[in-house]
C-alpha cells in the first residue's frame, strides 16, 4: 500500500492551493514551490544498499584497580557517546560497590561495542567512526550474510571521529558510492541504515532537518541533521540520499533518553571521503594547517576596528615559525578570506584551511589598519594539537603599585619581579599587568581580572599604564564606542573589546 504523503507534502500542497487562488500580483511574482511527494516505497532502495552496510564489533581489555576503599577503578578515557561509555559505567559500579577495602585484584573484563559501517571497495575496505573501534583489542565486521571477518585498522582521525578498517575477504564485496553532500537540501529524503542494538540491518527513512549544524565535538563540526531515527549502534552508519549514494555518516544523536527523538547529526560525505583518500594513502589526516589561534568577531570588535560587518575570524595569536607566520599574518587581523572562500565566522576557517591541501600557496585577505590586505600563505601539514582562543583565568592576587585607567574599572602596574611572581608570569612576559578591578567597572563586564596582561591596546605594544592610557584616549578621540585590548592569561592571548560608552566605573587615582 502506498505510504501517505508526509505533513510536509500535504503542508506544501495546501500552500499551492491558496497561492493558486490567490490574484496574480505581478507577472513577475514568485511561480509556487511544489513538493514532491513520498516514494511508494523505499524497499527496492534498501533491498540495493543493506549489503553493503556492515556490523562493527569491537572488544578492550579493562583490568579494574583497586587502590582500598577510597580509591576506585582506574577509569579509562572514552570520547563523548563511545558505545563502550555506558558497558564501562556498569562495570565501574558492579566493581566499586564490591570492592571496599579489598585488596584482591580484579579479574580482566572484556567490554563490547557495537557499531555499524559501509564498504567502499569490493577488496574489503570499510569506513566508520573512530570512537566505535577507539582502544579496541580486536575488531570483527559482520557481514549481511552473517559471515564474520576479522578487521583491521587502515589509519584513524580521531579529531573528525573517522576510521578505516581492511577486511580479508574471499569474494569481492558489495560497495556504496560517495556522493556530493554539498547538494543534500534541507527537505529532501535520506535513508539511514545501521546495526542499532545489534539487531542486524536497520532501515530508517527521514529527511535532512538542517545543514552546518556545529555540536560542539571537535573543531571540524559541519554535521548534516537528519530526523530519520538514529539510535546506539548506528554509529559509522550511512546516510543515503534516494540514488543510493552516501550523503553522511551517521555519527551522534541528541537525547536526553540515549533513543532517537529525531535530531540526529551525520559527518557530510565530501568530509569523509576527503579524509578517507588521506586515511587510505598516507594513514592519517593529513589537514592543511596555517598556525593560527582565533577568537569570534563580536560586534564591539567590528566597531573598534572600523569593520562594517560582524564577519571573519580574528588572530589571537599566531604559532612561531608556522605558515602565518612567514606569511606576515599578524595578531590582531580579522581573516575576511582565506582560499577564495569567505570566512563568514570564526567556525568557519578551520574547515576551510583543513580542506585545503598540504604544500599549496594560497591567498589570505585580512582586515588591517581599517583596510583589506591580501597575503600569500604556504600550507604546512596540520600538528596533532589545535587550539583555538579561548580563557579561563584563575589568579587570586591581591593590587600591587595601581595605576587608574580613567573610566575602565581596572588598575595597571608594569611588570617588575615580584609581581612576575606573585601573578605566576613568564620570565618574558611583555606588557603591562591588571592589579585591580572593580566589580562594577567595563573591565569586570568582559571577565578581566588580576593577573591578566595587557600586551596591545588597538594592535600597538604597550609597556607602562602610560601607554595604555594614552592609547585609550586616543581611541576616544576620535568617538570610537570600544578599544581593543589584546590580554595575555594562563592559557593564551585572547583579544577583548572595552565599551567606552555608559563607562559606570569613575575611581579616584
Amino acid at each position: 500500500m502506498p505510504l501517505p504523503r508526509s505533513s510536509i507534502a500535504r503542508a506544501a500542497v495546501l500552500g499551492i492551493a491558496t497561492v493558486l487562488a490567490a490574484p496574480i500580483l505581478s507577472p513577475m511574482a514568485d511561480a509556487p514551490a511544489y513538493a514532491r511527494g513520498a516514494p511508494d516505497s523505499f524497499a527496492d532502495l534498501a533491498a540495493k544498499l543493506l549489503p553493503a552496510v556492515v556490523n562493527v564489533s569491537s572488544t578492550q581489555t579493562i583490568t579494574a584497580q583497586n587502590g582500598g576503599p577510597d580509591v576506585g577503578p582506574e577509569v579509562p578515557m572514552f570520547p563523548p557517546g563511545s558505545p563502550f561509555e555506558q558497558f564501562f559505567k556498569d562495570f565501574l559500579n558492579r566493581n566499586h560497590r564490591g570492592g571496599q577495602g579489598d585488596d584482591q585484584p580484579e579479574p580482566e573484563q572484556r567490554l563490547q561495542s557495537l557499531g555499524s559501517g559501509f564498504i567502499i571497495d569490493p577488496s574489503g575496505l570499510i569506513v566508520t567512526n573512530n570512537h566505535v573501534i577507539d582502544g579496541a583489542d580486536r575488531i570483527t565486521v559482520t557481514l549481511q550474510d552473517n559471515t564474520t571477518l576479522k578487521a583491521t585498522v587502515v589509519g584513524r582521525d580521531e579529531s573528525g571521529d573517522i576510521a578505516l578498517l581492511k577486511v580479508q575477504p574471499d569474494k569481492p564485496l558489495p560497495a556504496v558510492q560517495f556522493g556530493n553532500s554539498d547538494n543534500a537540501r534541507v527537505g529532501d529524503w535520506v535513508l539511514a541504515i545501521g546495526n542499532p542494538f545489534g539487531l542486524g540491518g536497520t532501515v530508517t527513512a527521514g529527511i535532512v532537518s538542517a545543514r552546518g549544524r556545529n555540536i560542539h565535538q571537535g573543531p571540524y563540526d559541519d554535521f548534516i541533521q537528519t530526523d530519520a531515527p538514529i539510535n546506539r549502534g548506528n554509529s559509522g552508519g550511512p546516510l543515503f540520499d534516494m540514488d543510493g549514494q552516501v550523503v553522511g555518516m551517521n555519527t551522534a544523536i541528541y537525547s536526553p533518553s540515549g533513543g532517537s527523538i529525531g535530531i540526529g547529526f551525520s559527518i557530510p560525505s565530501n568530509m569523509v571521503k576527503n579524509v578517507v583518500a588521506q586515511l587510505r594513502e598516507y594513514g592519517h589526516p593529513r589537514r592543511g594547517w596555517l598556525g593560527v589561534r582565533i577568537q569570534e568577531v563580536t560586534p564591539d570588535i567590528a566597531e573598534s576596528l572600523g569593520l562594517k560587518e560582524t564577519t571573519g575570524a580574528m588572530v589571537a595569536g599566531v604559532n612561531k615559525g608556522g605558515p602565518a607566520e612567514k606569511a606576515n599574518i599578524r595578531n590582531g587581523d580579522i581573516i575576511l578570506k582565506f582560499n577564495n572562500q569567505d570566512v563568514k565566522d570564526m567556525h568557519a576557517l578551520p574547515l576551510i584551511v583543513a580542506d585545503s591541501a598540504v604544500g599549496d600557496s594560497v591567498p589570505v585577505v585580512v582586515w588591517r589598519n581599517g583596510k583589506q590586505v591580501t597575503l600569500t600563505a604556504r600550507l604546512d601539514e596540520k600538528p596533532d594539537d589545535v587550539q583555538d582562543a579561548t580563557a579561563t583565568e584563575k589568579p587570586k592576587v591581591d593590587e600591587t603599585k595601581p595605576t587608574d585607567i580613567s573610566g575602565l574599572g581596572m588598575k595597571l602596574a608594569p611588570i617588575t619581579p615580584d609581581l612576575k611572581d606573585k601573578f605566576q608570569l613568564s620570565a618574558k612576559q611583555k606588557g603591562v599587568v591588571i592589579t585591580e578591578v572593580s566589580p562594577n567597572g567595563t573591565a569586570a563586564d568582559r571577565g578581566l581580572k588580576p593577573g591578566d596582561v595587557v600586551v596591545e591596546v588597538q594592535q600597538a605594544e604597550v609597556s607602562t599604564p602610560a601607554d595604555v592610557q594614552k592609547r585609550i584616549d586616543a581611541v576616544r578621540n576620535e568617538n570610537r564606542k570600544s578599544v581593543l585590548l589584546l590580554i595575555q592569561r594562563q592559557d593564551g592571548l585572547q583579544w577583548v573589546p572595552l565599551s567606552l560608552t555608559g563607562e559606570k566605573d569613575k575611581q579616584p587615582g
